[in-house]
């Protein structure tokens, strides 16, 4: 990645009166939660990332989760329109945000459509798409035309529980390369990609960050991805993510990718 987007938790991530209502499932220890985060924007660093630290949203405790906020594509970005009714006003910060970096707007999600970013996985010429709790049909549909102009294909699964995103169930670890569930995913919806499967146990998840040149960020406490990437030839950084684990997101969920390199080569 060349440029990717993240927010440091600094007050709001641990300010959470109605854990429910924001789905965190326990509240973070602050100190360790900002060093954990610390490490990871190290490491995005070194892979020659430019980081760009947003401010959290004020009474967004989740805001620290990049990714759902917005989608960038080829073309630009989406605003999209959040699932999760106490994220609702993420979508403008995000949109604001990405504004300011110089990305144009490629489209919006309108109601009653709903969709958020860990439910989009671009692939390519491809986009896996989840239908969950947060992504209704209206909001695929209307993602489905803006991603069709810009020719690519969309491939649509209703998610299983207890996956919250797509993004927990599938990552893509290179160009035409995807780690996934297994048991998740019906034949042929992976067609025309090699396929690293994990059986996600409480010790493995397939929500990994893709550094490029088979190097990847996984989880400290998913030692089953580790090692089964590790088999597939992957060199695996563990980081210690725990903190943000409780408030139900993974390493993915911690970033949003602007710029890849691939991408700025075909534009050169």
């Amino acid at each position: 990645m060349r440029r990717v987007v993240v927010c440091a938790p600094r007050s709001e991530y641990f300010q959470v009166k109605n854990p429910e209502s924001h789905n965190i499932g326990e509240a973070a220890e602050r100190g360790k939660a900002i060093a954990q985060h610390r490490r990871l924007r190290a490491v995005l660093r070194s892979s020659g990332s430019r980081v760009i630290n947003l401010r959290e949203m004020a009474g967004h405790p989740n805001s620290v989760f990049a990714r759902d906020a917005g989608l960038v594509t080829p073309d630009g970005y989406i605003k999209l329109r959040m699932g999760l009714k106490t994220r609702r006003g993420e979508e403008g910060w995000m949109a604001s945000a990405l504004d300011s970096l110089g990305v144009p707007c490629a489209g919006k999600i309108e109601k009653p459509g709903t969709i958020e970013g860990g439910d989009v996985i671009l692939a390519g010429e491809s986009a896996f798409v989840g239908l969950s709790e947060r992504t209704n049909r209206s909001g695929v549909r209307q993602l489905s035309r803006f991603l069709t102009r810009m020719g690519i294909e969309v491939r649509t699964l209703s998610l299983p529980l207890p996956h919250l995103h797509i993004g927990g169930a599938m990552s893509v670890v290179g160009p035409r390369t995807v780690l996934c569930c297994r048991r998740i995913f019906p034949r042929g919806f992976l067609e025309g990609y090699e396929v690293v499967e994990i059986p996600c146990p409480e010790d493995a998840s397939a929500n990994v960050i893709s550094l490029g040149g088979r190097s990847v960020i996984v989880e400290k406490g998913c030692p089953g991805t580790a090692q089964a990437l590790r088999r597939a030839g992957y060199t695996v950084h563990l980081i210690d993510l725990s903190e943000f684990v409780k408030g139900r997101g993974g390493p993915t969920c911690l970033i949003m990718p602007v710029e890849r390199k691939e991408a700025a080569n075909k534009r050169e």
